[in-house]
């Protein structure tokens, strides 16, 4: 058996460098330190970035082409608004529909959080007017004021 040469053994680590580093994105979490959403933000990004895309926490999980779209690929948070409500349901219950979101990803105050800041900001980019009886008050505001009632909590 011929022993590969010297200098391609070398060249091992930095190619193993080279993909580490290829897997890791410049984007980061757009909310300074100091909002209230930060700490659900970071939150998502731990453990939900792997399959939904998300600006605001800096994430590119879901597939942007239907033929290149995987199972695991949850919904686009850019275009797609959810309210606190529907986030937490989502979260307890591994989703809407069985997919293969993890039933409890997050537990507690920590799935609170996150539903908060994925109902303050999902749905910027989204290119279509709301549907008739849907609120133009952005979620995380007014009757859905995750904000307030995550600050009253004991």
């Amino acid at each position: 058996m011929r022993l590969p040469a010297p200098g391609k053994l070398a060249a091992l680590p930095l190619c193993a460098a080279a993909l580490a580093f290829a897997g890791c994105g410049t984007a980061s979490i757009e909310l300074p330190k100091s909002d209230p959403d930060y700490e659900g933000a970071a939150l998502f990004v731990e453990h939900c970035s792997g399959c939904h895309t998300f600006s605001a926490a800096g994430t590119e999980g879901s597939a942007t082409k239907v033929k290149t779209r995987e199972n695991k690929d949850g919904p686009n948070f850019n275009q797609r608004k959810e309210s606190a409500d529907d986030v937490l349901y989502a979260i307890e219950n591994g989703g809407f529909s069985s997919g293969p979101m993890p039933q409890n990803i997050v537990t507690g105050e920590e799935a609170k959080l996150v539903a908060c800041f994925v109902a303050t900001y999902s749905g910027q980019d989204r290119s279509s007017a709301p549907s008739p009886g849907e609120s133009e008050q952005p979620a995380g505001a007014g009757e859905d004021d995750c904000r307030q009632q995550l600050a009253s909590a004991p």
